[in-house]
């Protein structure tokens, strides 16, 4: 009989547990604002019972997440017959703002929990580094070969530009609308990379 209460008890925590992250993923794929309130009205729990499956909100947002962006040779099968790095740069960029302006709030709430706690950056998923050292595949033997220092200084320059940070920089603070912002992103981007190959040559 106890076994069974105890079964029982655990298989309901593991119920409310995948509740809530169902509704952070849900909430999540409406772009609006993610706050853990938010997210345990949804699950129809307390918010007290969230936060005892999810010490804090970046944990919870991470684990929704889980899966919900594609590796980076998936992400970037349309380019993966070009050898040209500003071509497939230019597509990882896109295709990165693209995705962070249709989870915009999970987003948002991620980057203002590293800001004031900087100790849980490592929740943070890095999908822009996978996808920018994929993009730069075709540059391995050359640049990455030949100079390697300046090779990882170009991945660095777009690790500031193929981001969230950039994306809301242009949209918050220079008022552009999100079209406007994806495609100033994507032509810096392709600049930088630009400059990098012409480097080479």
């Amino acid at each position: 009989m106890t076994a069974r209460t105890g079964g029982g008890r655990t298989n309901q925590k593991q119920r409310t547990r995948t509740a809530i992250v169902a509704a952070a993923r849900e909430l999540i794929g409406t772009g609006a604002e993610v706050t853990m309130p938010a997210i345990a009205r949804a699950a129809l729990v307390s918010e007290a019972t969230a936060y005892r499956y999810f010490p804090d909100l970046p944990s919870l947002i991470s684990e929704a997440l889980a899966g919900a962006w594609p590796p980076p040779a998936e992400a970037l099968a349309p380019v993966a017959d070009s050898a040209d790095p500003v071509e497939r740069v230019a597509f990882a960029c896109e295709f990165l703002l693209r995705g962070i302006l249709a989870r915009q709030g999970s987003v948002r709430a991620m980057i203002a929990a590293t800001v004031t706690r900087p100790e849980t950056v490592t929740t943070r998923p890095g999908i822009r580094f996978g996808l920018i050292d994929h993009a730069l595949l075709p540059l391995e033997n050359t640049l990455g070969a030949t100079d390697p220092d300046a090779f990882a200084q170009l991945k660095r320059d777009l690790a500031v530009v193929v981001s969230a940070e950039a994306l809301f920089t242009l949209t918050d603070l220079c008022g552009l609308d999100p079209d406007t912002a994806v495609s100033s992103a994507v032509r810096t981007a392709s600049t930088l990379t630009d400059a990098a190959v012409r480097g080479t040559a």
